[in-house]
């Protein structure tokens, strides 16, 4: 996870939510690390959490300053190509939302 602030003006949430498959393709972890490092540096990405079980399915959620930040994010060149790893290879299925945060407040245990 990186860090947010979701505090301020319009913010978005990306869920993205999958079922891996059966296997275990080539390239999946490497791939996900990249993606990792690189959303990190994406300008309007205000950060994620994400989270796996041992049957593979996962959620990300990632955190958004606008949806225009979020369309060029998806159309960056080397997520494009994970995009394709995952349809391709790495799931049996996935779904993507985008929401509008309309209120959001945490819980920080001292």
């Amino acid at each position: 996870m990186i860090q947010k602030n979701l505090k301020g003006s319009a913010r978005y949430a990306v869920i993205f939510t999958s079922q891996r498959a059966p296997n275990d393709p080539k390239g999946y972890s490497e791939t996900a690390a990249r993606m990792i490092e690189l959303v990190g540096r994406q300008p309007g990405c205000l950060g994620f959490d994400s989270a796996r079980d041992g049957a593979g399915f996962g959620i990300t959620v990632s955190y958004w300053d606008s949806l225009e930040a979020i369309k060029t994010w998806r159309a960056q060149p080397e997520h494009q190509q994970a995009q394709a790893g995952g349809q391709n290879s790495w799931y049996a299925h996935y779904d993507v939302h985008i929401s509008k945060i309309e209120r959001s407040y945490s819980f920080p245990k001292p």
